[in-house]
């Protein structure tokens, strides 16, 4: 059974129909405004919904299959996702004034991030839709992960990406199968790539629509597993959940997971959503009260992945929904929050990853996150997907004689440490 009855536009209700699912709200779009369509459930009976939530036996994103909109009929594609840790952050928690601060660590997924999740419900999507090829665009993490559930799902999968992407993660992708393609600009990629979908009828994981509204719909469901699984972990859910956001996948999924439990009655908590940016389109979208995301200036950033100079409209409706918060991070920020993180808990987050932390900080300094609210930062990745950036900021590693006074010398030299 699944509760899932279709699609309709996030911002006026518009019902879509499968042809128009990745092609924005033409309504909205006649207006000049760019809205995703987000899926639709009908629970019904809500105080069965509940139980069929609560009563839920299993473990992973599949546990709660009623809630994702896939046929039941449909076998999924996993890899084993979901049911990452949950874990208290006791020193940076202290160090912030913050008594409840846990990191919802989504790097030990399947290909180290949490775009498995919103990979193993579209690719599912597609195997039961009989599409021919998945393709994606991506900086790294969503098409290192298509790439490995297209594998899972003997489908062929084609990424576009672009020149500055690491090669890590270009190795990533190919070593999945995946038949990776450089484009000159960002919006060669999706130009190709609607073509792509338009007339030979391949399966899109990410969306390709100017200005941008968001990823596959139906993909975005599994992020609402990290709801429910904060609901599991902590017996409630918390006050505040910070998530890296570009075109806000992550952030609206773990909304609507969060809005789940509030319907079915499973949770009253007023769970706010913080969307952890680089340059701060939503930030000032709220500012402004603006209809929709604003644009901002931007340039490259070691935070690629989440470096857009304009978020969507599916991003700020969660946190216009949830009265929430938008806070940036720069690259210096990041990065000392990257090296902390590490340090202090012994996490090592990819750089666009840990600015939920560095949000986190900052709202807690500004007094909208109080000592003892509970208070997530969504870990979205595994700082191994680029080294090279971490190791800029690391001083060289010393080669020395099996000498009590070469080591000395060099572990004040170059880490200031004072051997005793």
């Amino acid at each position: 059974m699944s509760y899932y009855q279709g699609i309709q536009c996030i911002k006026c209700g518009y019902e879509g129909t499968l042809e128009e699912a990745f092609d924005a709200c033409p309504v909205c779009g006649a207006k000049g405004i760019n809205v995703n369509f987000t899926t639709v459930y009908d629970f019904g009976d809500k105080a069965k919904a509940k139980e069929t939530f609560l009563s839920a036996k299993g473990k992973g994103l599949w546990k709660h299959r009623e809630f994702l909109p896939i046929a039941p009929e449909t076998e999924p594609v996993t890899l084993g996702e979901g049911d990452t840790p949950l874990l208290h952050l006791k020193k940076l928690g202290r160090s912030m004034g913050l008594n409840h601060l846990y990191l919802k660590n989504e790097s030990v997924n399947p290909t180290w991030s949490y775009k498995d999740r919103l990979c193993s419900v579209a690719v599912t999507r597609a195997v039961q839709e009989k599409r021919p090829v998945v393709t994606v665009s991506s900086t790294g993490n969503h098409g290192a992960a298509t790439a490995a559930y297209s594998a899972a799902a003997d489908k062929p999968c084609v990424i576009f990406t672009l020149p500055q992407v690491p090669t890590t993660m270009k190795t990533l992708m190919q070593s999945f199968g995946a038949y990776v393609m450089v484009t000159p600009q960002p919006i060669d990629r999706w130009t190709i790539m609607k073509a792509c979908v338009k007339e030979k009828g391949w399966y899109p994981l990410s969306g390709y629509m100017s200005p941008p509204i968001g990823s596959n719909c139906f993909g975005i469901d599994g992020y609402k597993t990290i709801a429910f699984e904060l609901y599991e972990q902590l017996g409630d859910l918390p006050e505040f959940i910070a998530v890296p956001s570009a075109y806000s996948d992550g952030l609206y999924g773990v909304w609507k997971g969060v809005k789940d439990l509030q319907t079915i009655g499973v949770s009253e908590k007023k769970t706010k959503m913080i969307a952890s940016e680089v340059f701060g389109s939503l930030k000032q979208s709220l500012k402004e009260n603006a209809d929709g995301p604003v644009v901002v200036p931007s340039e490259w950033s070691i935070s690629f992945s989440i470096a857009g100079p304009q978020g969507t409209y599916q991003g700020y409706a969660a946190l216009k929904e949830s009265e929430g918060y938008a806070e940036t991070s720069s690259d210096e920020e990041t990065m000392a929050m990257q090296l902390r993180l590490a340090r202090e808990e012994g996490i090592y987050g990819e750089a666009a990853s840990v600015t939920s932390l560095v949000a986190i900080e900052k709202l807690a300094q500004a007094g909208k996150i109080g000592p003892n609210d509970k208070v997530v930062a969504v870990i979205t990745s595994t700082g191994l997907k680029d080294p090279a950036t971490t190791a800029e900021h690391l001083p060289a590693v010393p080669t020395i004689q099996p000498t009590f006074e070469e080591l000395s010398k060099a572990l004040k030299e170059n880490y200031g440490y004072e051997m005793k």
